[in-house]
């Protein structure tokens, strides 16, 4: 796992993880996050899922998309950092942004949630072929009953 804080060391409190993909409803969903933390003056952690590719894997080509998909982590960091240093009038809230390798962005999200203790998992509303396939991430995620899960459309 890839973990960068920009924030000042945790000093105990309320904790919300958010899932971001660089899709609109990510980026909704982060937004949401970002007004929930400074209420509750919560840490914020957003979690960028780097998916593992199988067929890459076998094929010996792993180390190749491996590179574009870390690229597109830091790419989405740098935004994050950005619009958070620019939120005029408001103060941003402590917050670090984590790079992990997962199977499933739900199983990524919730290893997350569960190491940080998470109080909120805050996601967007996904609409893909692998939504009706495999079923939503945001219900997925509503039923582990782990933590209150936010579904941001």
């Amino acid at each position: 796992m890839d973990v960068d804080r920009a924030a000042a060391p945790r000093g105990g409190g309320r904790t919300v993880v958010v899932g971001l993909d660089d899709s609109d409803s990510s980026w909704r969903a982060a937004a949401y996050a970002v007004g929930l933390a400074r209420r509750q003056d919560a840490l914020l952690v957003m979690v960028h899922v780097l998916p593992v590719h199988p067929t890459a894997m076998l094929a010996g080509l792993s180390w190749m998309l491996a590179a574009d998909d870390l690229a597109v982590a830091r790419q989405l960091r740098h935004r994050v950092a950005v619009g958070l240093a620019g939120t005029l009038g408001h103060p941003a809230p402590r917050w670090e942004f984590h790079i992990l390798r997962a199977a499933d962005v739900v199983a990524g999200l919730a290893e997350t949630a569960d190491a940080m203790r998470a109080d909120t998992v805050v996601i967007g509303a996904s609409r893909g072929l692998r939504h009706r396939l495999f079923g939503s991430p945001g219900v997925r995620l509503v039923k582990t009953g782990r933590w209150p899960v936010i579904v941001v459309p």
